[in-house]
């Protein structure tokens, strides 16, 4: 039985005082969660003060990048104990936006990878095809260059530990979903590219446009485990609506 995780990827929004006001809401809203985990990812600035609101609540917080070193002469970049310190207990790696505006390539994703298991950090590993290679028909070619490449290296025990998220890079912030059985087909997919030892307990998330009035039958799909949700975890109301979905 694999935990679905609902997580919310906040990108470049809030600021402290607006973070800590919206983890609040989630923290007096959210009952304890018994099946299922939910997981915020505030701007850097703003995690110490995210986790500090969140302590004592069923809601964990991770970081929305990792670099591959501890520490050391890299200006800009957050390090996994930092990460630790700021109270994440996950982190979303090699997101489409930092592969397209920052040149995140499956080399790096590898690498920041291992490092947050180095740091005993839960990594979300996002894949996803462009538009044009969907059109094209390269997703399945695209989705199983990312996922062996990023995931390079890895005992089953870190692949265990592992979550991925497959993000159709054509329906982030565009208000376009793919179907459920467009998601379901490529999440199950992506199973069949793991050993068998860790693809039945693997967790696989969707992000692209996942909203309350879609989740449930996103969340009916065989292959599908959670979310990774962009827009709808800025508003309270709709984050808890697909927590508790």
């Amino acid at each position: 039985m694999r935990r679905p995780i609902i997580a919310g990827n906040w990108k470049l929004n809030k600021t402290i005082v607006e973070a800590v006001d919206l983890a609040n809401k989630l923290k007096a809203a959210t009952l304890k969660l018994d099946d299922r985990t939910a997981v915020v990812c505030p701007p850097f600035t703003a995690l110490s003060a995210v986790a500090d609101a969140l302590r004592d609540s069923d809601i964990a917080v991770g970081g929305q990048d990792i670099f591959w070193e501890d520490s050391g002469a890299f200006t800009g970049e957050i390090s996994g104990p930092m990460l630790k310190s700021a109270g994440c207990t996950y982190v979303i790696i090699g997101h489409s936006e930092r592969r397209q505006l920052f040149g995140e390539t499956n080399d790096t994703v590898n690498k920041k990878l291992l490092a947050a298991l180095k740091n005993c950090l839960f990594p979300i590993v996002c894949v996803g095809e462009t538009l044009e290679e969907r059109k094209t028909n390269q997703t399945f070619e695209v989705i199983k260059s990312q996922v062996n490449n990023s995931l390079a290296n890895l005992t089953n025990e870190q692949l265990a530990l592992t979550v991925i998220a497959y993000e159709p890079v054509w329906a982030i912030g565009t208000g376009l979903t793919a179907t459920p059985a467009q998601a379901e087909e490529v999440h199950a997919f992506i199973r069949t590219l793991l050993c068998k030892e860790v693809a039945e307990g693997m967790r696989i998330l969707y992000g692209g446009s996942v909203k309350p009035d879609n989740v449930k039958e996103l969340m009916g799909q065989k292959d599908i485990d959670g979310a990774l949700v962009g827009g709808a975890s800025l508003k309270a109301p709709d984050f808890i609506s697909l927590i508790n979905y």
